[in-house]
């Protein structure tokens, strides 16, 4: 009988624990009772002295790109925005989530005799109840809950057959919902639609981050543009103190009047005046290519002189040819914001399930069992009472203590069953329907989303496409019109130094010829730019610079 009794309460204890095995490890201890750190630590820019060498900060556009993903501040701020999406995940369990409840008291009081029948002036009674609970929902929709109490009351009354007398009480509840909330599919939409959620997080995060890199690389060839607009501006500076160079030898021969001195002079002002721009205006592209890489946190990098390997020269452009048609449906399919778009579609249909089963009225099937014991020390007398009053002759005292009504508890013998089912008709509920309406609201208007997101994307597309067109046909006629320059410069210095042309057209020709290069070197970063811009819109930029989201 004792093995039968242990026997039962170990699996009892058991099924009550199976689903709490966080409760007894040392991390629920942690999580729950420590301290909560309020301060937050963010850490200095990583990998930047790796890149240093000679006293500079030499970077390729991929070396650049990878500071960029690990210490660019906007970056991470879009990171953290995984977190939220990633937590509703786990609150979506918590409607699964087990609880344990227990309660413990002990009350004495005395209180006046009012009969004869208490065999004492006044009662003195002591009683300490004790209950613990356990329930849990299951993700088919069952409830169910374990109730284990117990008592002890001691009294000096002598109307007591048990003092003190010991009680127990194991109950076992279910409800089983039949209509609403019935099937691991319907209590199991709240999971899906977080989980739906954060994969919409996960593309919105990849489009932000397609805009961000964009960002990051044109900065780099922003720097580039006026490393080689200032390589323009100091190669029109020589050719301007070149030629003034040549022209003050004349005068100083006497063949040249000293009033036609002043225009080549002017000429190399201005030049100076161009480099001091162009210097200037790259220092201020350099300071925001530091911002974008965490270099502006770092004092003993942040001053040193930036070295960028690339350059401004597009190798083979003939080959940049692309078919709009096969681009625009490869963007269709792989775009973040697309696939973004459309997995709203897959949420609002989880939403609409749920809204479905709002509508459903709650039959619900209910089933317990109860089982009891009794113990304590039994007095048994030869009567309760005699007829005068006094307590009747206590023939036997049997002792006896908690085992005992364990014991009778376990032993099944004063069972209590029930079985019922339970009805909530909802006979209008206005909260529901405009749940279902506002449902299918949102689905019609994430559906029109998704195409009006499909005609931007072609159109964006369509788009790229042709400024990629345009910038190798515009880079093709630059490079055509900086030839033509070159010839007429060195034409025009001919002439002048045959005597058949004023100075005045060759410094015209000076102007020409840095206007050309300065040309060709902005429609070679233009390509680029647009180069960036298609794979920016066709979502394949991350991928092309192989940048791993993780």
């Amino acid at each position: 009988m004792l093995l039968r009794t242990l026997v039962t309460g170990i699996l009892l204890a058991a099924s009550a624990f199976a689903q709490m095995s966080s409760f007894p490890k040392p991390s629920y201890f942690r999580e729950t009772f420590q301290k909560t750190q309020m301060k937050v630590e963010l850490r200095d820019p990583v990998k930047l002295k790796d890149f240093v060498a000679g006293g500079k900060l030499e970077l390729s556009l991929k070396d650049y790109l990878a500071l960029v993903m690990a210490n660019n501040t906007s970056i991470q701020l879009q990171m953290l925005t995984l977190e939220t999406p990633k937590n509703a995940i786990q609150r979506a369990f918590a409607s699964w989530d087990p609880l344990a409840t227990a309660s413990f008291s002990s009350q004495r009081s005395i209180t006046p005799s009012t009969s004869v029948l208490d065999g004492a002036a006044s009662v003195n009674t002591l009683t300490q109840p004790f209950q613990a609970r356990f329930s849990q929902t299951l993700d088919t929709g069952l409830q169910y809950s374990v109730n284990v109490s117990a008592s002890k009351i001691s009294t000096n009354s002598g109307f007591s057959t048990f003092n003190p007398a010991l009680s127990s009480n194991l109950s076992v509840n279910i409800t089983q919902p039949l209509l609403k909330n019935r099937g691991r599919y319907v209590n199991r939409l709240g999971l899906m639609m977080a989980r739906s959620n954060y994969r919409v997080s996960e593309y919105t995060l990849k489009a932000n981050l397609l805009t961000l890199v964009n960002t990051a690389e044109s900065a780099y060839w922003s720097v580039v543009l006026a490393r080689e607009n200032l390589k323009v501006a100091e190669s029109a500076r020589a050719t301007a103190q070149q030629f003034l160079d040549y022209m003050q030898k004349q005068l100083d021969l006497g063949a040249l009047s000293p009033l036609d001195i002043y225009n080549p002079q002017q000429q190399v002002a201005a030049n100076d005046l161009a480099v001091s721009q162009a210097r200037f205006a790259l220092e201020q592209a350099e300071d925001a290519l530091r911002l974008q890489m965490g270099v502006d946190l770092d004092p003993s990098v942040r001053n040193l002189p930036l070295v960028l390997t690339e350059t401004v020269d597009f190798p083979n452009i003939d080959s940049l040819n692309y078919d709009p048609e096969a681009v625009t449906e490869k963007a269709l399919t792989y775009r973040p914001d697309m696939r973004a778009a459309n997995q709203r579609l897959d949420y609002d249909d989880l939403s609409i399930q749920q809204a479905k089963n709002g509508l459903l009225p709650n039959l619900a099937l209910t089933g317990s069992y109860q089982t009891q014991g009794r113990g304590g020390t039994y007095f048994q007398k030869s009567n309760v009472f005699n007829s005068d009053g006094t307590d009747s002759t206590i023939l036997t005292m049997i002792p006896g203590g908690f085992g005992d009504a364990l014991n009778q508890m376990f032993n099944f013998g004063y069972p209590v069953y029930a079985v019922g089912l339970t009805l909530s008709l909802p006979i209008k509920s206005r909260s529901a329907s405009m749940d279902m309406a506002d449902a299918l609201v949102r689905k019609k208007t994430d559906a029109l989303t998704v195409r009006s997101t499909a005609e931007q994307v072609r159109l964006s597309i369509l788009t790229a496409i042709s400024n990629v067109n345009g910038s190798k046909e515009q880079l093709k006629l630059a490079n055509i019109q900086r030839d033509f320059a070159k010839k007429n410069l060195d034409a025009e210095q001919k002439k002048y130094e045959l005597g058949t042309e004023i100075n005045q057209n060759v410094i015209n020709a000076q102007q020409a010829l840095t206007a050309a290069e300065s040309n060709v070197v902005q429609n070679q970063i233009n390509l680029r730019r647009s180069v960036l811009n298609l794979l920016t819109q066709t979502g394949d930029l991350l991928d092309a610079r192989g940048i791993v989201v993780q």
